[in-house]
């Protein structure tokens, strides 16, 4: 009935009502060809699961079928366990972790990831009991999302009938606030108003000390807020663990021996919850985790503070505020996962909105929110799993859909810093930045030549992904500040794509993974794109005539583009490599921009052409390897003119998701045969899977409408 109701505001109701069975389910499937499968999508099996989710130190996953199979990680491997335990009836089980291995393990029954939440539920001696973490990454509220705060709550209540006695344990291992295990951390306790914390950090506090890709925070401090209106026991100890399992209870005496290394026994935090006994009646726990790093970015040369803390919040207020506000964010949580979750759905299904919504905490986690010294927020991507660049222009273009959909502001907030870098003297090419430094530290390029040579650059990549994305931006928001008080350093990437961009020479990619390339096809789209991009914000800002030469020649060079990248029934990888082919994923700006350059009909013969090369696991990156990435994927299946095409590239890559042997944060880069990662994970890169839902006029216009309205309260 589901699958009818899907249909019925078509108008075919009436052959519904004769003819057998095979005939109603051909007509339903003719009119709606989307419907069956977004009904029949399957359960996801993500690769990893999102738990805890602000930024590349604080971002910590469980990357297993299981709860109770291992450790819970931070996104780049390293372990940061959190632990948690249930006594029923005095008979232990662990919910969460892989330690103690002889306490069995709770048996564990779903398993739901919406964008803000992630939910467990487990059964076992007569107790069902619901785990959520709830990260209330909002992204049209600033103040919350840039709140290093998530809840973990916990729901019992009795399956069998009977009362149980129940008893919850949290356990959270120093490692959390370390790079290493051997690095010495010192712990303590704190009141608030409402709660009581117990924190841990790095014995040696040297904020922003270095940069890197591989690495995890130590500075800054880890806290465990536990709220006063409940009975709870905590405390700061490394024994608390064996007393909860001996005993049900901890000594609420902590520790003062210290520092130590968490590998040469020092505290862990430990709270415990003692709930009764436990009917059918729901009893109900929550407690806050976060971490507070003061100085988190790094600027050319000054040091920048979180968001939140733009206007000298403290740590204390941030948590009070977060403790009051937990009812509401809640209930906020749940309404924008549904609205959002439905939305995806209407623009690609059942297994693109399940696509998207594991991507949407990686994309945001990827992220350091600072603000600058006026107040503006500056949002600065780290390349994770890459090379640790910061700010990198080849990160922000593919994630760019996810912003220009949810918060335009947010995408602003990525591109000034790049704007205000390159406008300086020091940078002294006539072609844009790849990025502005290595994470933490935003102190000017270091990929390549950096700022010494032009070994190594990408001039036409990084030059026609900012006038895409300058263009972009102002079509969303609505309003063209950002090209008009830019427009010299537009110009003058306009004028050097316009003279290098046609026919490439020898040079990297985005996909620098690949080597250098001469005579690009891919590349010498996005020249083009970019030159249209800077006629239309040429328009919008009153100069005609710009825009009318800068729009004639790009028109000139996409008519050039068809005859030079002509293979017969499709495009080459390079124009002089004929026998070759590569996705030409960078043609979904032509749609988006409404810059009517490209003949549609290369993007038809090209998405025909691609049907024929899908592998089990997706659509290889061009002829040289099968190898691909996700983002580039989703771009290139949503120039599809039908649903049915659309989902024939992304059935294999939900396959794909679910199968992978490779437990790490989503990757963008893996092979189509055999499901591996290649490189990368947990890189803000996935956000380009929102290209879809942007691509939809009318879903995109209903949440820039909300971001706008959330940006003038």
């Amino acid at each position: 009935m589901k699958f009818l109701r899907s249909c019925a505001s078509h108008a075919f109701t009436d052959r519904l009502l004769v003819g057998n069975t095979l005939a109603i389910f051909l007509t339903l499937l003719a009119v709606c060809p989307n419907v069956y499968a977004q009904d029949h999508a399957q359960p996801l099996r993500p690769p990893a699961v999102p738990l805890i989710t602000h930024n590349p130190y604080f971002s910590i996953w469980s990357m297993s079928d299981h709860l109770t199979d291992e450790d819970t990680r931070h996104w780049t491997g390293a372990e940061q366990p959190l632990t948690g335990l249930i006594q029923i009836d005095r008979h232990p089980f662990r919910f969460m972790g892989r330690d103690p291995d002889n306490i069995p393990a709770l048996h564990q029954t779903s398993l739901e990831v919406t964008p803000t939440h992630t939910r467990y539920a487990f059964e076992g001696q007569g107790i069902g009991l619901k785990l959520t973490f709830l990260t209330p990454a909002l992204p049209q509220d600033l103040d919350i999302l840039s709140r290093p705060v998530t809840y973990i709550t916990w729901e019992a209540y009795a399956t069998d009938g009977h009362n149980h006695d129940v008893r919850l344990y949290f356990d959270v291992d120093p490692r959390i606030a370390v790079n290493s295990g051997d690095q010495p951390v010192v712990w303590g306790r704190s009141r608030t108003k409402n709660l009581t914390v117990l924190n841990v950090g790095s014995r040696d506090q040297q904020p922003l000390n270095r940069s890197g890709d591989n690495l995890r925070i130590d500075w800054g401090y880890f806290h465990l807020a536990v709220p006063e209106s409940v009975e709870a026991e905590t405390a700061e100890s490394s024994t608390s663990m064996t007393e909860f399992l001996d005993h049900g209870t901890i000594v609420g005496a902590d520790a003062m021996e210290m520092p130590e290394a968490p590998n040469k026994g020092a505290a862990h935090l430990a709270v415990m919850f003692p709930l009764g006994q436990v009917g059918k009646s729901v009893v109900s726990r929550h407690l806050l985790v976060a971490y507070t790093q003061g100085y988190a970015i790094e600027y050319l040369g000054r040091r920048m503070v979180e968001y939140w803390q733009r206007n000298h919040e403290t740590v204390e207020q941030l948590l009070d505020s977060a403790e009051s506000d937990y009812a509401q964010l809640e209930a906020r949580g749940k309404q924008f996962d549904q609205e959002l979750t439905e939305d995806l759905r209407r623009a690609g299904g059942d297994s693109y909105a399940q696509l998207a919504t594991l991507a949407y905490r990686q994309t945001l986690a990827a992220h350091g929110l600072v603000a600058d010294v006026d107040g503006t927020p500056m949002m600065f991507p780290k390349e994770n799993f890459s090379n640790g660049c910061i700010a990198t222009v080849d990160v922000i273009y593919p994630s760019a859909p996810f912003f220009l959909l949810l918060n335009p502001r947010l995408l602003e907030a990525q591109l000034k810093p790049v704007f205000e870098y390159a406008a300086l003297p020091r940078w002294k090419w006539p072609f844009a930045p790849h990025d502005l430094g290595q994470y933490p530290l935003a102190d000017g390029q270091v990929y390549g030549g950096g700022e010494r040579t032009e070994e190594d650059q990408m001039p036409i990549e990084e030059s026609g992904n900012l006038l895409t994305l300058a263009a972009a931006l102002g079509q969303a928001e609505g309003d063209w500040h950002i090209a008009r008080e830019y427009w010299p350093l537009f110009t003058k990437w306009a004028d050097y794509v316009l003279e290098k961009g046609m026919d490439p020479e020898n040079q990297l990619s985005t996909d620098d993974f690949a080597g250098h390339l001469a005579h690009n096809a891919n590349l010498s789209i996005k020249a083009i794109d970019g030159l249209g991009a800077y006629a239309k914000m040429a328009r919008a800002l009153g100069k005609t005539d710009v825009a009318d030469t800068y729009a004639a020649k790009a028109k000139s060079m996409a008519v050039k583009w068809e005859t030079m990248d002509r293979d017969g029934d499709h495009g080459k990888l390079a124009f002089d490599k004929p026998g070759t082919w590569s996705q030409k994923y960078n043609l979904v700006w032509d749609d988006l921009l409404d810059l009517k350059l490209f003949d549609p009909q290369i993007k038809r013969t090209e998405l025909t052409f691609y049907q024929t090369k899908l592998n089990r696991f997706g659509l290889s990156l061009d002829v040289r390897k099968t190898y691909t990435k996700l983002d580039w994927e989703i771009w290139t299946a949503t120039m599809a003119d039908s649903p049915e095409q659309f989902q024939a590239f992304v059935a294999p890559i939900i396959t794909w998701v679910n199968e992978t042997p490779t437990r790490v944060p989503l990757t963008d880069w893996y092979d189509t045969v055999n499901g591996k990662q290649v490189g990368f994970q947990a890189r803000s890169v996935v956000g380009g899977v929102y290209i879809k839902a942007l691509a939809n006029r009318e879903i995109a216009a209903k949440w820039q409408h909300k971001a706008s309205e959330a940006g003038a309260h």
